[in-house]
């Protein structure tokens, strides 16, 4: 796969090493996928997420205490509106209390939400689905999709890629905007001179 014109109308050049090869086509074999096919297809839940409930009673299933030192059981209305807590429970006992009262023909009650796609997954589905579980389960904060992007971009100029190179991979309009990835390699001199090395050859000893 050499380039792809992505939804912002730029080029993209991509070359897959043998091991992503490799599993696309166990992938593309076990699905049977033809030549028309989605190598990846969005698929609707079948129904709402479960939301999981604190089951635990005490002192750790109670909110932070409040300007009035008072303190709210989690998974209960009186935390997600006095406390203002917006932890899973809190939030899945709000949400539970909304839909019960939708369900009796209360609070103009809507249709659950469906989203309208040709197969294709949507933008935002490698965030919710992958990216924010990986970066909560890892302890990251802070940490942005494009970092990847960032970090990538300066792995490959640490390891010796040419940087015309990098600047198609990425798709930049102007390799200005990829020389700005060359400021996070404090060890650029080096990989030039190792470059220089290994285009070279062995040095010759000659005898004194």
């Amino acid at each position: 796969m050499q380039s792809g014109l992505l939804l912002d109308k730029e080029y993209r050049r991509f070359k897959l090493s043998a091991q992503i090869t490799a599993k696309l086509v166990v992938h593309i074999r076990a699905r049977g996928l033809g030549s028309d096919d989605l190598l990846f297809s969005y698929r609707a839940p079948d129904g709402p997420a479960s939301r999981p409930r604190l089951a635990v009673v005490g002192q750790a299933a109670l909110t932070d205490p409040d300007a009035n030192g008072r303190q709210y059981r989690h998974g209960t209305l009186t935390a997600y509106n006095a406390a203002r807590c917006r932890c899973e429970h809190c939030r899945g006992a709000y949400a539970s209390y909304r839909a019960a009262r939708r369900a009796a023909g209360k609070d103009s009650p809507r249709t659950r939400r469906t989203r309208e796609t040709d197969g294709h997954i949507p933008a935002d589905w490698f965030r919710q689905q992958v990216w924010y579980p990986a970066r909560e389960a890892a302890g990251l904060t802070g940490l942005r999709v494009h970092d990847l992007r960032h970090a990538h971009a300066s792995w490959l100029l640490a390891g010796g890629a040419d940087l015309q190179v990098v600047k198609e991979r990425l798709g930049h309009a102007s390799i200005v905007t990829t020389e700005r990835y060359l400021h996070t390699l404090p060890t650029a001199d080096e990989t030039a001179l190792d470059a220089l090395s290994r285009i070279r050859g062995p040095q010759l000893i000659r005898p004194a």
